[in-house]
């Protein structure tokens, strides 16, 4: 990657696949970001660049990679494998580290609870993962093929989202007065099979037809 497309991409602000780091203070906060990039389309972090996109530089490159690597092999599981590189913006050094989308989800990053917890990127925020969305992570790449049984609870489902934009957890379960573990079951399978997508935010998860 040269010069001119890193500024490019710190102009455009951090993002789904883009995280600025000043310095790395934690290996705990940097495994969560590097997990959500790994459970989602993959992404970058440049290491030296102040959240503002002020370009700082690192001081030391040995011990901000030393922390990355780190966090990759012991705060991520399973372990990350990140790409490194080194360049200079108006005599500054910044590192970037590549996260490749991995074929291994879902990947956890350990929590400073000494938990394991399953993160997702959503717009520039590392958001930890619904059990629906981590147990879509985990048969998404199975290509098992899911087998879609449309009883009254799933076309249920379809009719509201024929009436109304958007549906949640709560509000099918109310709907046809279920348990959150039956809905869950549901949800996930449509999700899969294409009928139904996922929407997380930091403040809500809700679906709606595809």
């Amino acid at each position: 990657m040269n010069r001119s497309n890193i500024k490019k991409l710190i102009l455009e602000g951090e993002g789904v696949s883009l995280d600025f780091k000043n310095r790395i203070t934690s290996c705990e906060k940097i495994a969560k970001t590097m997990v959500s990039f790994a459970n989602n389309k993959g992404g970058r972090l440049l290491i030296g660049v102040a959240d503002d996109g002020t370009i700082k530089g690192v001081k030391s490159e040995d011990e901000e990679r030393y922390m990355v690597t780190r966090a990759a092999h012991f705060f991520a599981r399973p372990a990350l494998e990140p790409a490194f590189e080194e360049i200079y913006i108006d005599d500054k050094l910044v590192l970037v580290a590549e996260i490749e989308e991995s074929d291994t989800k879902p990947h956890y990053a350990l929590g400073d609870d000494g938990k394991w917890w399953v993160y997702i990127r959503v717009q520039d925020k590392s958001v930890l993962a619904s059990k629906i969305v981590v147990d879509v992570l985990k048969r998404s790449d199975k290509n098992e093929g899911v087998l879609i049984e449309y009883s009254s609870k799933e076309k249920a489902l379809l009719e509201y989202l024929d009436q109304h934009e958007r549906i949640t957890v709560k509000q099918y379960c109310d709907l046809l007065n279920m348990s959150r573990r039956r809905a869950q079951r549901i949800l996930v399978n449509l999700v899969l099979s294409g009928v139904i997508r996922v929407h997380t935010t930091e403040k809500e998860e809700f679906y709606t037809a595809s």
